[in-house]
């Protein structure tokens, strides 16, 4: 959120790609913390007419702990978590009208880990990855482009007016 004006709106890209939460899982953020933090990206993004296209938390594994008891990442990114997250940015984007943009599905294995030959260390996609990614990233970033702007979201007020 902190590079969000540096990064993305002083830029003024048509549309943006958000895929956030895998590190603030790993320090301990609440969801409902990662979901308010999502859902402002989300309104900073539409006020200034920049179409967002929101990716799931890619899945993680402890596939490579063995070549590295660092790469043992379920602990500080537990999988229902990431999971828990996914249907909520889902449910937004289903919501607001932007594009989901589902990494989960593309490179989970049957568990639901990180596929082990897409990461070589449970966590950062490799090569592989990215070869699954890019299409699906550039096919969400068409979609995106495709819609109409999404209109900013009516705020919710308390009291009598």
């Amino acid at each position: 959120l902190g590079r969000m004006q540096a990064d993305v709106l002083a830029l003024a890209p048509k549309a943006v790609v958000i895929l956030a939460g895998t590190n603030v899982l790993a320090r301990g953020i609440t969801n409902e913390a990662i979901q308010n933090n999502l859902s402002m990206i989300a309104d900073l993004a539409v006020a200034h007419g920049i179409r967002p296209v929101f990716s799931s938390i890619l899945p993680v594994s402890d596939h490579h702990k063995e070549a590295n008891p660092n790469f043992e990442r379920t602990p500080g990114r537990p999988p229902f978590r990431i999971l828990e997250l996914n249907q909520w940015i889902g449910a937004m984007c289903r919501r607001r009208g932007f594009v989901y943009l589902d990494y989960f599905s593309a490179t989970a294995d049957s568990a639901g880990f990180l596929r082990a030959d897409l990461a070589d260390d449970g966590l950062h996609p490799n090569i592989e990855g990215y070869r699954i990614m890019a299409p699906l990233a550039f096919q969400a970033v068409q979609d995106a482009l495709k819609r109409r702007r999404p209109a900013p979201q009516k705020k919710k007020r308390f009291g009598i007016f």
